[in-house]
Formats: C-alpha cells, structure tokens, sequence
C-alpha cells in the first residue's frame, strides 16, 4: 500500500481482510500481531533529525553537527535510515532515544553501534534498515519495541537521536525528530 492511501481505503481493505480471514487465522488469546503503520492525511513517512551540541541536554559547546533522516517504507515495517555527521572526533555509538526536547530518555534503537576506540568522521557515520526486530523494549514508560509506537513517537516529536563521543559519553551532538510534511 502506498503512503498517500487514504484513510477510508485503509479501513475498506482492513475490512475486507477480516471478512475474509478465516478464523484459524485471527490471532488467539495471548497471542501477539503487529499492525501495519499507515499514513494517514498529513503525514509523510519523511522524518529528520538535525544534529546540534546546543540540542543536548545540557546544551554542549561544539563544532559538531549533523543529520539524521528517515524513511517509512510503505507497508510500515521498515525505517530507513542515514545518519550524517561533521567536525566530530571518537563517536562510540549513536541512537534513538525517546523523550521531548528539554528532557532525557532511554535508548529504543541503535543507529551506529557500541566503539569504544571511537571513530572521527566527515560524512555518514551510519546507513541502514530498522524494523521492529531492531527496537529494544522498554516497559517502563510502555514502548514495547512496536514499529507503530516507534513511529507514533516520531511523529509526535518525542524521540530525538543522539550522538555520543569519547571526550562527551552522554551525547556530543543531538536534535528531536521531526515529520518533514506531507507527500504531494
């Protein structure tokens, strides 16, 4: 299905799948599925994420920058990503993490993982798919590791990325998610 799918076409074909399904196929108490993310009217799957030390928090003095975008793929299973860094020596690791500007929250995805040599980079630090299987749950605060929650936190500005370095373990360069707008 295509992102600029409308809403009532999702449900007709929602509905239609139901209707067809047989009932060995729905699932069964204590049984777990994942529903596909669609985009609905002013969304469009386009997500970025710009890097900054002023974005940290606390704020940190830097030369750093960089940026982070994301692509939802059709059927909403996959995010892909590429992350793009400057002026920035020893990264160890990069994630999403969720929590709103201002704020500090836990790590759901890696999007370069754990080196503790560190590595210094001009251009990207990291390129890749996500899926759901990528996502580490955190109960806590009720992100159980879904594509859907993933995607609803992105949207709703509640999961930035961050860039963390030898000389700065909690984060050198950081900056919230961001929808880019609707596809025309």
């Amino acid at each position: 299905m295509h992102l600029r799918t409308t809403i009532a076409r999702q449900m007709a074909l929602a509905g239609f799948a139901l209707v067809v399904a047989s009932c060995a196929d729905l699932p069964t108490a204590g049984e777990t599925f994942e529903i596909p993310v669609f985009a609905s009217a002013g969304e469009s799957g386009h997500f970025v994420s710009p890097l900054s030390g002023g974005a940290e928090v606390p704020a940190v003095d830097t030369r750093a920058r960089g940026n982070a975008v994301f692509t939802l793929s059709d059927d909403g299973s996959t995010l892909h990503y590429k992350l793009i860094v400057a002026n920035i020596d020893g990264v160890t690791q990069s994630h999403i993490h969720l929590a709103p500007a201002g704020a500090n929250g836990p790590v759901v995805v890696f999007l370069y993982g754990f080196n503790p040599a560190g590595v210094s980079v001009n251009g990207i630090l990291a390129e890749g798919d996500l899926t759901a299987a990528n996502l580490i749950a955190r109960p806590q605060i009720g992100f159980g590791a879904t594509m859907a929650e993933l995607v609803a936190a992105l949207r709703s500005g509640g999961a930035y990325v961050n860039v963390h370095t030898i000389a700065r373990p909690p984060g050198e360069i950081r900056g919230q998610v961001q929808e880019t707008g609707p596809t025309k």
